[in-house]
């Protein structure tokens, strides 16, 4: 064999190497994903699980749903952190709940007013819930599969 086309015979083998390196990462990537999301029967949305590591990544933060007097109110409202909502394109206000660790369920919310860094509601979870406060944006568009 010539010179010339031993190199050319190397440059193959390298690239051929170098490209199963690629296909054993993406397949190693795929079987390890940061999120799962499960079809709850009989509901729109959908549950997110995540790992570990994904909820260190999004330095995801949680908080309970409380009973607490308002200004506007004599008898005590429940209420959840402002930061805890979001709004989908309908003008719909949910918030992320944990019923179990990792595991986060999206909740309709009617919100009756925002004071400060407060949501007083109208109705919603029972006090107690735990509610996502950090990387509610995130959850939901994981669940929706933006970005996929």
């Amino acid at each position: 064999m010539k010179r010339s086309e031993r190199w050319v015979v190397a440059g193959l083998v390298v690239l051929a190497l170098s490209l199963t390196g690629c296909q054993q990462l993406a397949r190693t990537h795929a079987d390890h994903s940061p999120a799962e999301v499960e079809r709850i029967e009989g509901a729109e949305f959908s549950r997110v699980i995540l790992t570990e590591q994904a909820i260190e990544r999004l330095a995801l933060k949680t908080d309970q749903i409380r009973e607490q007097r308002v200004p506007r109110s004599a008898s005590p409202r429940k209420v959840v952190p402002y930061s805890s909502l979001i709004y989908d394109p309908h003008g719909v206000t949910w918030v992320y709940t944990s019923p179990q660790p990792r595991t986060f369920v999206r909740h309709k919310v009617e919100v009756d007013y925002i004071e400060g860094g407060i949501a007083v509601l109208k109705s919603g979870p029972p006090v107690g819930t735990i509610v996502v406060t950090v990387g509610v944006a995130e959850l939901y568009g994981t669940e929706l599969g933006v970005g996929h």
